[in-house]
């Protein structure tokens, strides 16, 4: 059978796509804002088949995001494969709110993909979405957007910027100069050089990351300019159709495989009716072939994206049962959360790394200390995993006991800081047990139920499940099947927007004296549906 690409290959939360290949394997590297470890990275044999492979920023990385504000942290890397060695650049978002924006641009660099990684080398802070480009000759560059703030708009990206860099040392080299005014779509940013026949093309992501998104390509003979944009730009857009089932496409890289074809990786959400995006930014492929006047293209024509893609000659399909299952590295899953460590193919946790102060995993489950409230930038002991389909169950049994209101665990659906589902058991003031609903929507709360539940175990089954922008939250006492309580249902389009996505999180919250209590979670289940 033909071969096809489903896009998205990588679905839910992973966007900022950065596609390139190695001597065996194509690899894409995504952003990953707050949430760690940082950077993951996805590999494929054959750009069909797609299955987590590492992340880079791991414990010893030193990185650690407390206080930075939403939407802020990891953003959009850069990663090549270059005499035998990887090179990552990312930005840390220390905060945004204009007229600053305050962002570190670093380089690290190892001898295989699953590291060890170098110490960060910190390069510049003019602006994010850092990239490198090794010409021929052995010399290399430093590219990023660069920010002025002193520009009326509210955007202030205001074209690209490049400098040579000592590729041994990372020292830079000479000054930075101005590349790349950008074009009328404006907010230009995502650089990267790529060189063919001669040309150096720039591809710059503009119109910003929502429903506006392009791809701008443009070329000189010259490193250091002029670029010409492509007269047909932009490369990829969904912004002409909204009725396209991809949108927002854009942010793109670009890879050659071993038989000559050309492929691009983009960004790219899927709106539900009403416009919301629950799964946030997501990662596509699109097949795109070169003109006889060395430009590029879609293969299909046109600038828009496609769900099915033809895939390079000689790929094997996967199998549709496969797809959603636990062999799909988006779909069903169970962790019985017994493992000597936490799973990070599956789980993440929020701006900084556990210790053993409040996560213990045994054999006996996965023990959380209460951490402070969904509202911090500081320290959640949060334990979550991305939402990857519309429709979808997640459960998992807990043991707790609160002595107070100011302790609560179970479930929350969490966006950021601002935007949250709580799912939790806590106590009232006579310290009997409780579970209850909250919400919190841009800032405003509001607690949607409240209902008691037996005390004598202090063991339950919590269940939530996700329909399109509906949620169904119920809980079951220990030993009690048949005194299932469906404490109550949320509407959630409201966990849509910003630069991340929807997650499932295991949360434990102590505001009377962090990690005085714990709860225990086994025997989690996600169910795509």
């Amino acid at each position: 059978m033909e071969a096809f690409i489903q896009n998205p290959v990588l679905r839910g939360f992973n966007p900022d796509p950065m596609m390139f290949k190695d001597d065996e394997k194509y690899y894409i590297v995504v952003s990953t804002f707050e949430w760690l470890p940082g950077l993951r990275v996805f590999s494929s044999e054959d750009l069909v088949t797609w299955k987590y492979e590492t992340s880079i920023l791991g414990p010893d990385s030193g990185v650690d995001l407390r206080g930075n504000q939403i939407c802020c942290s990891i953003w959009a890397p850069h990663a090549s494969y270059h005499n035998g060695k990887y090179y990552v650049v990312y930005t840390n978002v220390n905060q945004t709110k204009v007229p600053y924006k305050d962002v570190d641009n670093f380089v690290i660099t190892a001898d295989s993909i699953h590291g060890p990684w170098s110490e960060p080398t910190y390069i510049n802070s003019s602006g994010f979405d850092p990239s490198l480009f090794f010409d021929d000759d052995g010399s290399a560059y430093f590219l990023n957007e660069i920010w002025d703030y002193r520009l009326s708009t509210h955007n202030k990206s205001a074209g690209v910027v490049m400098q040579k860099i000592n590729p041994d040392t990372f020292e830079l080299l000479g000054e930075p100069r101005k590349i790349f005014d950008g074009t009328e779509a404006q907010k230009t940013e995502a650089p990267q050089i790529y060189k063919r026949n001669g040309y150096y093309y720039l591809f710059t992501a503009e119109g910003g990351t929502e429903l506006g998104h392009q791809e701008t390509v443009a070329r000189s003979r010259d490193i250091w300019g002029p670029y010409e944009v492509d007269p047909n730009t932009p490369l990829i857009t969904a912004s002409d159709d909204p009725s396209l089932p991809l949108q927002c496409c854009g942010h793109t890289s670009l890879v050659e495989t071993d038989g000559g074809e050309w492929y691009i990786a983009h960004l790219c959400t899927r709106p539900l009716p009403g416009g919301s995006s629950l799964l946030g930014r997501e990662t596509a492929l699109q097949k795109v072939e070169w003109t006889q006047d060395d430009w590029l293209r879609l293969a299909q024509g046109g600038h828009h994206p496609l769900l099915k893609v033809e895939a390079p000659a000689g790929s094997r399909q996967q199998d549709s049962q496969q797809q959603g299952s636990g062999e799909d590295a988006f779909g069903s899953f169970a962790d019985s959360l017994t493992r000597e460590e936490l799973d990070t193919e599956r789980w993440s946790v929020l701006r900084k790394f556990p210790d053993a102060s409040w996560l213990r995993t045994s054999p006996d489950g996965l023990e959380i200390g209460g951490g402070q409230s969904p509202q911090s930038a500081f320290d959640q002991h949060i334990v979550a995993t991305r939402q990857t389909a519309f429709h979808c169950r997640a459960s998992v049994d807990m043991e707790y006991e609160p002595q107070s209101y100011l302790q609560l665990a179970g479930m929350s659906l969490y966006l950021d800081i601002a935007n949250y589902v709580l799912f939790m058991v806590t106590a009232d003031d006579s310290g009997s047990p409780v579970v209850v609903l909250q919400q919190c929507v841009a800032g405003d709360f509001t607690e949607l139920a409240r209902i008691p539940v037996d005390s004598g175990t202090a063991k339950y089954r919590l269940a939530i499940e996700l329909a399109n922008n509906d949620a169904h939250c119920e809980i079951v006492e220990a030993g009690k099947p048949d005194r299932r309580k469906a404490v109550g249902n949320v509407g959630i389009a409201f966990l849509s927007g910003g630069f991340t996505g929807n997650f499932i999180g295991l949360d434990a919250i102590d505001m009377y004296r962090r990690n005085s209590s714990a709860a225990r979670f086994t025997n989690f289940e996600y169910e795509v549906l």
